[in-house]
């Protein structure tokens, strides 16, 4: 008969795919998913589990409990350069694991799932993606169920998206999709037809970065630059920017950067406007896009 040590770790490794699941939807980052992962061991072992009836639903608990803890101690931290990954000393995760993972689950949702408040990304991923109890969530949260309830559905709406009035929003959006899938092939050639002669890319200092924000003109110019990005275009989905088609990418679990578009009546692709200032980025309304 196996101890309680032995059948606490047995039940653990048997859940982690499901926990670091759990995690990595709460996080966004694979890296932060795993380290919560082997905090939220050491203090499963540490408790007294002898009256748990569930261990499952209690070990998603302890995990959900320690990824809101990350999500709110971020606020505290200073952000991390764009394109610099976290300097641990200790290998992170293979980065095609991440977007494959970041695939399967959606980039846009991840994206969108970034700019929620702690509260909301809990109870939204643990309610609505795992079928975790509003009364169980509400313990994590301190709050009652109904309020749970609200924050997940603040959460629900933000990711679904709200219908936008404009008409050209499906051909836009099939622009953009295309925009999307020329830069991650490094398809030169789609990138160009998509985009207006006398097209205009504007970028601010923090893309680069650069001292100064800068400008750039014409198809070919606008157009290699794009290519220049293909490894972020990786991690990047077609979301709403303030009602408007967009693209936003997220690295390491935050929100990145994010290119607004401007269009002719042709449909061709007028401007860019690439958005990387962390003050710029918190000015934007970011929500998701039904099909």
């Amino acid at each position: 008969m196996l101890g309680r040590h032995e059948a606490l770790a047995e039940r653990f490794e048997r859940d982690r795919p499901r926990l670091r699941a759990v995690a990595y939807r709460i996080l966004g980052s694979l890296s932060e998913a795993d380290d919560a992962l082997q905090d939220a061991w050491l203090r499963a072992d540490r408790a007294d589990t002898s009256e748990v009836e569930n261990l499952s639903g209690w070990l998603t608990t302890v995990v959900a409990r320690v990824c809101l803890n990350m999500l709110r101690a971020r606020d505290t931290r200073g952000e991390q350069p764009l394109d610099e990954g976290p300097r641990t000393g200790v290998p992170g995760p293979d980065p095609a694991e991440e977007v494959q993972l970041a695939d399967e689950v959606g980039f846009a949702l991840l994206i969108v799932l970034d700019t929620l408040g702690p509260a909301e990304r809990l109870a939204f991923v643990l309610h609505d993606m795992f079928d975790v109890p509003f009364d169980d969530i509400a313990a994590m949260l301190d709050k009652t169920p109904a309020a749970t309830r609200q924050l997940a559905s603040r959460a629900r709406r933000r990711v679904r998206g709200v219908p936008a009035p404009d008409a050209d929003l499906p051909r836009r959006r099939r622009a953009v999709d295309a925009y999307l899938a020329a830069t991650r092939g490094g398809d030169f050639d789609a990138l160009v037809s998509l985009l207006h002669p006398d097209v205009v890319l504007r970028a601010d200092a923090a893309v680069v970065p650069t001292p100064e924000p800068f400008t750039v003109t014409s198809v070919e110019p606008v157009a290699r630059g794009a290519m220049a990005s293909m490894a972020r275009a990786r991690l990047t989905g077609v979301v709403l920017v303030d009602g408007r088609v967009g693209l936003a990418m997220a690295e390491n679990g935050r929100l990145r950067v994010v290119l607004r578009f401007t269009f002719a009546d042709d449909g061709l692709i007028t401007g860019i406007d690439v958005i990387a200032e962390p003050d710029r980025l918190g000015e934007l309304r970011i929500s998701g896009i039904g099909a």
